[in-house]
């Protein structure tokens, strides 16, 4: 078979050759990403402790704040991570059986997601990971050769490198974020950003040109963000042990891998789900054990509650296929990029002042209520889109761009 096979003509993965357990999980992470990105969106995470407190909703807040840390921090965005490395290996397998140099597609498919993630954190939502997923992506190749056990074992070492980084910082009162802070004032200064306006500049914003300087600081208070939790090495650590799913294909052998899903359900929860009390208490308690401990606990909640919740889905899976339940969560799913673009649209539209401007007047439990209906919405809606064609609108797009070639997206 011909190895220089053009990239022009390789084609997308077929729906057929799709498996639904994959888009059911992305579905499943929006839903959770959605819930965990909207306090943001709706600006009550800005609001002064004496205006939450006066809010109607103030007492069932407290308590679904706490619950938000117990059950959704973290844990969906490691979903997704553990998707994208996944979803890695499948490229470079597909590439490799169709004669075919998958790592062109790959650094292709990469750049174009990393101009979609540039443009999503700087004109839309500087809450942005796509640019970030991206750019770590681009490393994947480098492992693609080395053994299971250098695999899980770099990957292991990444997740907990954040420990000992922060207790050193913590211990030497080094602040590596220190220069994005004052980029981040500075622009502050510039546009006249305050602690007092902080809160409500996007509910007043009456024009787009407000709402774009909010998001120049934003921007560097996303980097800011990366830095100070070391996303970065949690971020690719996910991406590897995603990689060697892929590359043993648990996904795609679920019932013989059913002792495996068990085990990481019991002792995921077991281990997870106290220590994820303890993380809530600590996070609602402004880290009174220290930021490394707090890491350390967030370590030991976050990925095993996460894949956890991934091993009880599959277990789900095996137990009824024929539910109605998975064709409703894979369509969001198939749309990922499209419905996680949408969601920043819909809290801009909802919640600013260039839309509704209902943001920094409703409480954490009206706002999740919101990002509950929304993600509901954009159920519906990829249903019914994926009823009459092959990918979502940005997925469209995301394809012809690293094939190279105009795609049918009508069915």
């Amino acid at each position: 078979m011909n190895k220089e096979m053009d990239i022009k003509d390789m084609v997308p993965v077929k729906t057929s050759e799709r498996h639904v357990i994959l888009d059911a999980l992305r579905g499943f992470a929006l839903l959770g990403i959605c819930l965990a990105n909207f306090p943001e969106f709706s600006l009550y995470t800005f609001q002064k402790l004496r205006i939450t407190e006066a809010m109607p909703t103030a007492e069932i807040d407290k308590v679904v704040r706490f619950l938000q840390y117990l059950f959704v921090d973290g844990k969906f965005y490691t979903i997704f991570s553990l998707l994208f490395g996944i979803g890695f290996s499948i490229i470079i397998s597909n590439a490799a059986k169709k004669g075919t140099d998958g790592f062109r597609i790959f650094y292709r498919r990469m750049i174009v997601l990393a101009t979609i993630g540039f443009l999503h954190l700087m004109f839309i939502w500087s809450g942005d990971i796509l640019l970030l997923y991206a750019l770590l992506g681009m490393l994947l190749p480098l492992f693609r050769h080395v053994s299971d056990r250098v695999l899980l074992g770099t990957s292991a070492v990444l997740l907990l490198l954040p420990i000992p980084i922060d207790w050193l910082a913590g211990t030497f009162g080094v602040s590596l974020s220190a220069p994005a802070v004052r980029m981040q004032q500075h622009y502050c200064n510039l546009y006249g950003i305050t602690e007092y306006n902080f809160g409500i500049w996007l509910r007043n914003a009456e024009s787009y040109g407000e709402v774009f300087q909010f998001l120049i600081q934003g921007a560097w208070v996303r980097l800011q963000e990366f830095i100070d939790s070391n996303r970065y090495f949690k971020v690719l650590g996910l991406f590897l042990l995603g990689f060697y799913i892929g590359r043993k294909q648990i996904y795609a052998n679920l019932e013989a891998n059913r002792m495996l899903l068990k085990k990481t359900v019991t002792y995921g929860f077991l281990l997870g789900l106290p220590l994820s009390i303890l993380y809530a208490w600590s996070t609602v308690n402004g880290h009174p054990f220290g930021t490394a401990a707090h890491t350390a606990i967030y370590t030991a909640s976050v990925y095993p509650s996460g894949f956890a919740y991934v091993s009880a889905i599959c277990l789900l899976y095996l137990h009824g296929r024929e539910w109605r339940l998975w064709r409703c969560l894979a369509a969001p799913g198939r749309m990922a990029l499209t419905n996680y673009v949408g969601q920043s649209v819909w809290g801009m539209v909802l919640f600013y002042g260039i839309g509704f401007g209902l943001g920094a007047g409703i409480g954490l439990t009206g706002t999740e209520s919101i990002a509950f209906y929304v993600f509901l919405v954009q159920m519906a809606f990829s249903v019914l889109w994926l009823s009459y064609f092959r990918f979502g609108p940005l997925e469209w797009g995301w394809r012809m761009l690293t094939y190279g070639k105009w795609l049918k997206i009508r069915k």
